[in-house]
């Protein structure tokens, strides 16, 4: 299964096209910018409690093998839902207790 290339933030909604190196996703691919994860999120996604990582960029260009954002590209839709934040932090305890 191909990597979903989420368009946006889904707690800020700031833009992150598929070039961005500030998108972070977790192991189910939700998407937070850098930002939302280091301020607000605690590494913690508030979606399933794992961690975040640098989403991958997927080349712009066909280098190999049609392997490219021509044939496989970001997604269209926006995934927007501001997180509760006092919820959240208790999930944050809970993970990391």
């Amino acid at each position: 299964m191909m990597l979903k290339i989420k368009p946006n933030c889904e707690h800020c909604n700031i833009d992150l096209p598929a070039d961005s190196a500030d998108a972070k996703i977790c192991s189910f691919e939700c998407t937070f910018c850098n930002n939302c994860v280091d301020r607000l999120l605690e590494n913690c996604c508030p979606n399933c409690g794992g961690g975040f990582q640098s989403r991958p960029i997927r080349p712009a260009v066909n280098f190999k093998n049609d392997n490219f954002l021509g044939k496989y590209p970001e997604m269209k839709q926006r995934i927007y839902q501001s997180v509760d934040l006092v919820a959240h932090a208790k999930l944050v305890k809970k993970v990391n207790s």
